[in-house]
């Protein structure tokens, strides 16, 4: 106030001095070549803020520049002021030279209250005359935020004081807004001199807050924009009181807690007082609050606090960690019992808990349960723990031991961490036995070829092998002709049949501690097959005919392995100049090459290792003429339609197409060129086959042996026809009747008579088709014009024509086909089929002539 009042008394004072130089006749108005001094700007009175800056001028108005002397302004104080010194920083208040010398700055950098005064700039002209000119600086104290932060975050529940205090002098007054309405005292808020006060702060008061300001004497008006956000104390979500991890496994627990805004998270470790972010193998997640362990240990056995923090405050939850042991099975002895004896087989297992221990046979998944077994009552399982070490013994014992309890079993050791497993051996010995040679066929041999009689006795322990030939131990006769070879379990005894009294019975005798046992084995002479009681032609065409062969009887361990088959024309009497074929015995047996209209003298013989049987089963047989191929065969099984009473059907997996699929047939002399596909859908009524025969549809297929049939409707019966063509003609029809599978019907509804667009193009098209069709009968009718004209005229045939038909099947017929070589060629083509099971293999073979035993 006493700066107010300074500034007061300093602007009377000027005042006063203005009036007392107009009444001397010196004001300013006078003449305007007086010499005076200008202040800028021009106002007598400055009034500033504090703090800001501040520049007065001051400039001469003379007639000369030049002859001014002595430029300064003087303070409050009528100190002089002085210019900045050079080099050094700005002083609060200083002088500087302006407009090339002819004018001085006043510059306030900061004004403070204190500055406030009259200040006076004075010179010299023509070194006699005093030039004087003051300006009044007045300051005051702007509008000031005190204590006002933009960002307040209250907690919920607590009466709170948005703070927002002001200094201003003059003093200002302050009010409140919120959302643009003025905020009044009353009920829950109160405004104080330090803010607004809220009791009891709800969520609801979250918003923007506007502190207004204003100094009524100055007109200044200032807001201040506050941003209320209420904040909420976290409160963790209770965490299980107990969780069990399992050593050297991985283990996550998440921690859950609300709070705004949005609380920070940490694990404790209370035993320790550690952060578990700064552990070892140890993770958190501050954000969502996972602590994760990436493999425990027993040390990580405690209790772990989960804290949540935010600036309202902290909430926890404890749960404690139990580090859970897997099993660890620490002893299982294979072990080696005799027959008829008791096995105890002992299993020992640690872990935390105790774990529990049962037995399996390896490879099985049914396990032993504690006590007598039901299913065998010879196995009874027993179990002690000890929970204090955490071991468990469990014990398997089999009473009367037999060979079929020899093998693998597995111990199982579970508890709530984890399960083990270890596999272990019982070894069940018994005396030597053949039960696997029993079954075995004698061996053979033929032209005093070396047979080998392999021997092997299964026992336990290993037997050891001694061959006797005529109940002689065969070391002791030093016979040439018997060679024993032993490869450990293995025992062979090489035979070279000089004469026929090797051709006998040999007895291969075993020992082990547990006993001995015996098998006789039998050397047999190999002889060729017995000749080929019978064939028949069971499927004759006009190129190809197929057998059905009677096998000669064969001797246990000595099959046939080929059946071989000569032909030639009858005319020919030299089998010599036959041509041979050899199939394997499980193929079909097919003669192909062959010329229609042609008779066959057929003949046959059977093949094992020795050598081919003698000639038999001589056939006679004619080759039909050429004619339209067989029936092909379709390659789909038919099965019993299990809502259908009626015949069998094929059922397809497809709701709108059918693969089908069928076999080549035979083609009668002339090879198939194309397949005929024809397929209607229809329904049985009353057992009859009704066909829509204007949905028919027939297609023609180029040397495949499948066609798919598309756009097919679902869940609908089609009745398949197929039929392969030839020169000749058409084969007959094979049928079959099929079904689609069920798919989704679309129901067309009609809501209104009103024809559809499409329906319209319909019948404008069907009526262009149908006077074009009327167009055409005229011109055919009246000039023998037109598309039917032409095609009348192409159905006329010559007799030239007819003749060339009736050649086909007469002339035609007699010339041979270029299916084989002339029978007068020397060079004859033999060829073997072998029968894999799904592809008959051909290749050429030898030539086999007249009684030839090759």
């Amino acid at each position: 106030m006493a700066a107010q009042y300074g500034l007061s008394f300093n602007s009377a004072a000027v005042m006063m001095l203005l009036v007392w130089i107009t009444l001397l006749g010196v004001a300013p108005s006078q003449g305007q070549n007086q010499p005076r001094l200008k202040i800028l700007p021009a106002s007598s009175i400055q009034r500033k803020p504090v703090g800001h800056s501040l520049l007065l001028t001051c400039r001469p108005e003379v007639p000369d520049t030049n002859l001014i002397s002595d430029l300064r302004w003087n303070d409050n104080r009528n100190m002089t002021i002085l210019p900045k010194p050079a080099g050094q920083s700005s002083p609060m208040i200083y002088t500087e030279s302006i407009a090339g010398g002819t004018a001085l700055a006043l510059i306030f950098n900061s004004l403070q209250e204190s500055m406030a005064g009259t200040y006076y700039c004075a010179a010299s002209y023509s070194v006699t005359e005093k030039l004087n000119a003051a300006v009044v600086v007045e300051t005051y104290v702007a509008i000031t935020w005190k204590d006002a932060p933009t960002d307040q975050r209250p907690l919920m529940g607590t009466d709170y004081i948005v703070r927002c205090e002001v200094t201003a002098n003059p003093p200002a007054t302050v009010d409140w807004l919120r959302n643009g309405d003025q905020i009044k005292s009353s009920g829950r808020y109160v405004i104080e001199n330090r803010g607004l006060l809220i009791k009891n702060i709800t969520e609801a008061d979250d918003g923007v807050y506007t502190c207004r300001a204003a100094v009524m004497s100055t007109g200044e008006l200032k807001n201040r924009e506050i941003r209320v956000e209420v904040q909420i104390m976290p409160e963790v979500q209770r965490l299980p009181q107990v969780m069990d991890a399992v050593e050297g496994q991985s283990f996550s627990v998440m921690c859950n807690a609300t709070g705004k805004p949005v609380p920070e998270f940490q694990w404790i470790k209370k035993g320790t007082q550690q952060n578990a972010a700064e552990l070892d193998r140890f993770s958190v997640n501050a954000i969502t609050g996972q602590l994760d362990i990436s493999t425990v240990e027993q040390q990580d056995h405690d209790n772990y606090a989960c804290i949540a923090r935010n600036p309202a405050g902290q909430s926890e939850s404890v749960m404690k960690l139990n580090v859970l042991i897997r099993p660890k099975i620490i002893e299982f002895i294979n072990i080696t019992v005799s027959e008829n004896e008791e096995a105890i087989f002992v299993c020992k297992a640690f872990g935390r808990p105790a774990p529990e221990i049962t037995f399996r046979r390896y490879g099985t998944v049914e396990e032993y349960t504690i006590g007598l077994q039901v299913s065998d009552d010879r196995i009874i399982l027993e179990q002690s723990t000890d929970d204090e070490k955490g071991e468990t013994v469990g014990t398997l014992r089999i009473s009367k031991l037999a060979t079929t309890d020899d093998g693998l079993y597995e111990c199982i050791a579970r508890n709530r961490g984890d399960v083990a497993f270890k596999v272990g051996h019982i070894t069940v010995e018994y005396r030597p036995i053949f039960d696997h040679m029993k079954a075995l066929p004698p061996v053979y041999t033929w032209e005093e070829r070396p047979a080998n009689l392999s021997c092997f006795a299964q026992a336990i322990p290993n037997a050891t092998i001694e061959w006797r030939f005529n109940d002689r131990r065969v070391q002791d006769l030093y016979d040439q002709n018997l060679r024993i070879e032993n490869e450990g379990l293995r025992s062979d005894l090489i035979i070279t049949p000089r004469d026929r009294r090797y051709y006998t019975a040999y007895k291969c005798v075993a020992n082990n501690r547990l006993g001995s046992a015996e098998h006789v084995m039998e050397l047999r002479e190999a002889r060729i097959p017995e000749s080929v009681p019978q064939a028949k032609p069971r499927i004759v065409s006009a190129t190809s005919i197929t057998f059905d062969i009677m096998a000669p009887p064969v001797e246990p361990g000595l099959p046939l392995t080929a059946f071989s088959v000569q032909w030639k024309e009858q005319f020919q009497s030299d089998w010599n100049f036959a041509f041979n074929r050899t199939w394997s015995p499980d193929s079909p047996y097919i003669v192909e090459g062959l010329r229609p209209q042609t008779a066959y003298s057929f003949r046959f013989a059977a093949r094992n290792v020795v050598g081919l049987s003698q000639w038999g089963a001589y056939v006679d047989q004619s080759t039909p003429r050429r004619s339209e191929p067989e029936t092909p065969r379709i390659l789909h099984t038919p099965i019993q339609d299990e809502e259908e009473d009626s015949d069998p059907i094929v059922t397809s997996p497809y709701a709108d197409h059918f693969d089908m699929r069928w076999s080549i047939p035979v083609d009668n002399g002339e090879p198939i060129d194309m397949y005929r596909i024809k397929y209607c859908p229809g329904t049985k009524v009353n057992g009859y086959w009704t066909e829509m025969e204007e949905h028919c549809i027939e297609q023609d297929i180029a040397r495949m042996t499948n066609h798919e049939m598309r756009n097919l409707q679902a869940d609908t019966y089609y009745r398949i026809e197929l039929m392969a063509h030839n020169a000749i003609g058409f084969s007959k029809p094979a049928h079959v009747l099929m079904k689609t599978a069920r798919g989704i019907d679309v129901v067309l509804r009609v809501d209104s008579p009103t024809l559809s667009s499409a329906a319209v193009v319909g019948i404008v098209i069907g009526s262009v088709v149908l006077l074009l069709i009327i167009a055409d009968l005229l011109c055919c009718a009246f000039g023998n014009l037109g598309i039917l004209a032409t095609l009348c005229r192409k159905t006329k045939r010559s007799p030239s024509d007819l003749d060339d038909e009736a050649k086909l099947g007469r002339e035609d017929e007699k010339q041979p086909l270029n299916t084989q070589p002339a029978a007068a060629s020397p060079l004859k083509v033999n060829s073997s089929v072998e029968f894999d099971g799904r592809v008959v293999h051909s290749r050429s073979g030898e030539i086999i002539g007249k009684n030839s035993a090759v």
